[in-house]
């Protein structure tokens, strides 16, 4: 198959995951991913961004294939102004994975979010954050290519899964909502599953009605939101409760 073309394949197959750009690669190979493909343009700097960047990359991208730039820009979309692109694996991940790890950390939730950057975004804060996952629900697939370029490749730091909704757990249900309480260190007890709607609806009733708690971030009067991934941070990094 013609390279382009595996590209294209590449981004309609579930199996697998196309990555733009330097970081998303970076991120990717940091965390284990399983590397198809790596092209680069002829032009690209790729031994100085390893030095100047990520010095654990050199000697890990030896097998990247250069090809002249307008064979590159076959690739994406979008080419990386950062002159490389990829196919990996995707890693056969679910729900589970998320609700079920051990340990305090917390599990983030989208419902039905709409732009796949913004994915991407909340996917990167709460790799940074050390989330015991991402999970989503709605048509968009999180491990999009825009997605996963929206995390800089950080989906392979931790489980990114898409549910039809919400599955039971044993973890208390934490809802972002305007009519919560206020978000205050000690509030959002540890393991919580942290639940967010879109910026204009919301989260939906039924999600509403089932959570532990409703939590609202205090903001500046005349202020109608915050972006996504922000609000996912603001929550991310609140202090937990302590247990008894």
């Amino acid at each position: 198959m013609e390279r382009a073309e595996r590209f294209r394949a590449a981004r309609r197959d579930p199996r697998l995951v196309v990555l733009e750009g330097f970081h998303a690669v970076k991120h990717a190979v940091r965390f284990g991913a399983e590397i198809v493909e790596l092209v680069a343009s002829e032009e690209a700097p790729l031994e100085d961004l390893s030095a100047e960047l990520a010095p654990d990359m050199r000697g890990r991208l030896e097998g990247v294939q250069r090809v002249p730039a307008d064979r590159f820009a076959e690739l994406s979309p979008a080419p990386p102004p950062t002159g490389i692109v990829g196919i990996a694996e995707r890693p056969a991940v679910g729900a589970a994975e998320a609700l079920e790890a051990e340990g305090p950390a917390q599990v983030v939730f989208l419902e039905e979010p709409r732009r796949l950057e913004n994915v991407g975004a909340v996917v990167r804060v709460a790799a940074a954050a050390g989330a015991a996952g991402v999970l989503t629900s709605g048509p968009h697939d999180p491990w999009h290519p825009a997605a996963v370029r929206g995390s800089a490749g950080l989906h392979f730091a931790l489980p990114v899964a898409r549910v039809d909704r919400l599955p039971a757990s044993d973890r208390p249900l934490v809802a972002l909502d305007p009519g919560g309480v206020d978000a205050a260190p000690g509030v959002v007890p540890p393991r919580a599953v942290l639940a967010f709607g879109t910026e204009r609806a919301g989260l939906r009733p039924d999600l509403l009605a089932r959570a532990d708690l409703r939590l609202r971030i205090p903001m500046r009067p005349g202020v109608s939101s915050l972006n996504l991934a922000t609000a996912v941070a603001v929550a991310l990094y609140l202090p937990e409760a302590t247990t008894p």
